[in-house]
């Protein structure tokens, strides 16, 4: 089944407003690893990651049941139109958790640009560096640098913050309104309050009187 692009002009102003993932090859010295990330759109933090040394669409489903036990569920979530993401197990653990799918349109990997660019970082300042002799230095390396990312480095687009920090700010602010909302609500009903109403506009009633004149008197 195919889902429309739900990103497009889209105002991401909260975090777990839109979450995306992807998959990229890790190569090592004998042979290739994929790795799969769950990014929240609003902050660019990963959120959670499974490494393979298959295209089982298994380790995403994992992948997204660990990031929806621990985060709060996202309102839109996007994807390539790759097997993985298609696939009734994946698509189904959405569904339960009232996700909107969102789905980029074909060759269009510029949809999904946040995690495109985290690929490009990873690679560039870890993973092509460290030339990976197995799954197990794989594993610890990406381990490390996401763990890096997250915390640590500083992203301009972020104001220079980190991904973490712009994403816990984020959930405290979502909170503090929501407790402020519970607050008033509390509050009205305790005390019988209600928001004034506009007056209603009063319209003058004209009484029309129906005259039938019978046409035969006026030939």
């Amino acid at each position: 089944m195919k889902y429309p692009y739900l990103l497009r002009g889209l105002e991401v102003t909260r975090a777990n407003q839109v979450w995306s993932s992807d998959i990229t090859y890790i190569p090592m010295a004998r042979g290739f690893l994929y790795l799969m990330v769950i990014m929240d759109w609003f902050s660019r933090k990963v959120l959670s990651w499974r490494l393979s040394n298959t295209l089982d669409g298994y380790f995403c489903v994992e992948a997204l049941e660990e990031a929806l036990a621990r985060h709060p569920a996202p309102s839109i979530f996007n994807t390539d139109q790759g097997a993985q993401f298609t696939a009734d197990d994946f698509i189904e653990v959405l569904k339960a958790h009232e996700v909107k799918i969102s789905m980029d349109g074909k060759g269009r990997c510029r949809d999904n640009i946040f995690v495109e660019r985290l690929w490009r970082s990873l690679k560039y300042e870890e993973v092509y560096l460290k030339g990976y002799a197995d799954a197990k230095e794989a594993l610890e390396g990406i381990k490390a640098w996401l763990l890096f990312y997250n915390q640590v480095r500083p992203h301009q687009a972020l104001g220079y913050e980190t991904p973490a920090t712009i994403y816990r700010r984020s959930l405290v602010a979502a909170d503090a309104k929501e407790g402020r909302q519970a607050a008033l609500g509390a509050r009205r009903q305790s005390t019988g309050f209600e928001s004034p109403r506009a007056p209603q506009r009063q319209t003058k009633q004209t009484t029309t009187t129906k005259i039938n004149v019978d046409m035969r008197c006026l030939m």
